[in-house]
């Protein structure tokens, strides 16, 4: 459930720290640390949605659990957890849990992403407005028990700004050459606001960049789904003000299935000058996973071609004495795609195991230890996806 701005706050108590389970399971594995900075970001963040009803249930983090998976990424050196008010409890639960831990990762050992603007799935449950805006982030700094902020996206842009696209799915790669006319992305269209909605996203990047002159809020950015969207506000946002925005962050689009933000980070790099570019959801939202969530927006296209890749992967491995996951296999290629591309990932880590097994995969991946076979398993999984006709393919730009 997502809190509107002007709705009761939920509890979510905490026993004290002294109570709380720290168990053997509770400790980081040996070797297995996650210390690499790309840019002013850990090469690894911790994305907080698992702290919410969209991907766990609700006696499962009202416990003890999320401070636990906190403690546990902390100590392996994942020190920047990406939440959002849209997370429904997210950042209550996130900050409940960083309080109980100060004493022994104090404020200053971490960082705080988080995001305004969307508060639920309808066009009256967004708000782009100044007072908004500083409402949000306000309620946020109570929330996380903070005074200041590393980075604030205005979140899911896409929503709200004007759509300027030939097809709102499919593969958006022809944004980049032959069809950037078509999506807004010409020379001569760089500065060009299309109308209101982009005038909204303009409002509330002024509005997060008066905070930041303020203190309040370090880094300025966007996120959202559609890669060229992103791209033509984050060059119209540089043309309008005359300043870059610090950070831009998509999700869904460094995966095994769609890896089309390799193409598009240059461009966001260069010709919109952003100092900083995400990659979020290696697991595509729980696409790649045994269980997809019933809520996922993939088309029915892309839901059955993953399907029969996992169908494919497990009967390949079932064959072996041991194997990877094909999550496993999700997690490992993404983080390799990231590595070479120099972006950190941010990814959703709700339950102890879930760190483990990152901090596993990450260490096969940054020392170049990564078993032959599982190349192997990675390209027969591309392959399919290939062959459905799905690879490099988004599914429809969310929108009301």
């Amino acid at each position: 459930m997502v809190e509107r701005l002007d709705a009761p706050q939920p509890a979510y108590p905490l026993p004290p720290i002294e109570q709380v389970p720290d168990e053997e399971i509770d400790r980081p594995e040996a070797g297995k640390q996650i210390a690499s900075l790309i840019g002013e970001l850990p090469a690894v963040v911790l994305g907080a949605a698992s702290f919410s009803a969209l991907y766990n249930t609700d006696d499962h983090i009202s416990g003890t659990n999320p401070l636990r998976v906190t403690r546990l990424a902390l100590r392996y050196g994942i020190n920047a957890f990406d939440t959002s008010p849209y997370y429904g409890p997210s950042e209550i639960i996130l900050g409940n849990a960083l309080k109980a831990l100060e004493k022994e990762f104090p404020r200053s050992s971490y960082q705080l992403i988080t995001k305004c603007g969307r508060y639920g799935n309808t066009r009256d449950d967004f708000d782009l407005t100044r007072a908004g805006v500083r409402a949000s982030v306000a309620r946020s700094l109570s929330r996380l028990h903070t005074d200041y902020l590393d980075v604030v996206y205005v979140h899911d842009i896409e929503f709200i700004a004007n759509v300027r696209a030939p097809r709102t799915s499919g593969n958006h790669l022809s944004a980049l050459e032959s069809e950037r006319e078509a999506y807004g992305l010409e020379e001569y269209q760089a500065g060009q606001v299309l109308g209101d909605g982009d005038q909204e996203v303009l409002g509330a990047i002024e509005a997060l960049r008066e905070l930041q002159e303020e203190g309040v809020v370090r880094k300025v950015g966007v996120s959202g789904y559609p890669l060229a969207t992103l791209l033509r506000i984050a060059i119209l946002v540089l043309h309008t003000t005359g300043r870059p925005l610090d950070i831009v962050m998509s999700y869904s689009h460094l995966n095994l299935q769609n890896r089309t933000f390799e193409a598009f980070k240059p461009a966001l790099l260069e010709r919109a000058a952003v100092k900083q570019v995400v990659s979020a959801s290696p697991f595509s939202m729980g696409l790649l996973t045994p269980k997809p969530p019933a809520w996922h927006p993939a088309s029915g296209e892309i839901k059955v071609a993953v399907a029969k890749a996992i169908a494919m992967h497990n009967e390949r491995i079932g064959r072996e004495s041991t194997g990877p996951t094909f999550s496993e296999l999700a997690l490992g290629y993404a983080f390799g795609q990231a590595l070479k591309a120099h972006t950190p990932t941010v990814v959703g880590l709700g339950h102890i195991e879930d760190v483990h097994t990152c901090a596993r995969v990450w260490q096969h991946v940054q020392s170049g230890n990564i078993p032959v076979e599982w190349q192997t398993h990675i390209e027969a999984i591309i392959h399919c996806f290939e062959s459905e006709n799905v690879l490099d393919k988004s599914w429809e730009n969310p929108s009301f």
